[in-house]
């Protein structure tokens, strides 16, 4: 800070930046969640639907599915790291400062995470155990 009690305007640009990231981190895995859903199932559907071989459908979207699930599972391993409740021991964060914000949104993404990651693989246990339209 400076004498003023101004940040440095670099400091808040850089401040912006990670609660900017840090709100992408909370939307990016129930987002992924979501399109996996609409995939999975508008693309069986369709393909039930035209008579076309669910076979392929199916195996492609078991890859599509552990992608997915690669991804949620980065998402979550970066918001574990910016909770940084290891490193702290405080699981709280009631003090109110930017930097408690900061652990928050990461606590709250971790969490999210983990939701969609549950999501995504009771989405794609038809895919594991269905083999056809029947």
């Amino acid at each position: 800070m400076s004498e003023d009690g101004q940040q440095p305007r670099d400091e808040e640009v850089e401040e912006f930046a990670e609660e900017q990231a840090s709100l992408w981190r909370i939307t990016l895995s129930p987002l992924a969640w979501a399109a996996h859903f609409v995939i999975c199932y508008g693309l069986v559907a369709l393909s039930c639907a035209k008579g076309l071989p669910v076979e392929p459908v199916r195996q492609g979207l078991i890859v599509f599915s552990v992608v997915v699930l690669a991804l949620i599972g980065w998402i979550g391993w970066r918001a574990w790291r910016q909770w940084d409740v290891r490193e702290t021991g405080d699981h709280l964060n009631q003090q109110g400062k930017a930097e408690d914000r900061h652990r928050f949104l990461g606590h709250a993404a971790f969490l999210l995470s983990i939701i969609s990651f549950i999501g995504v693989v009771f989405v794609s246990l038809p895919l594991l155990l269905l083999e056809g339209c029947g």
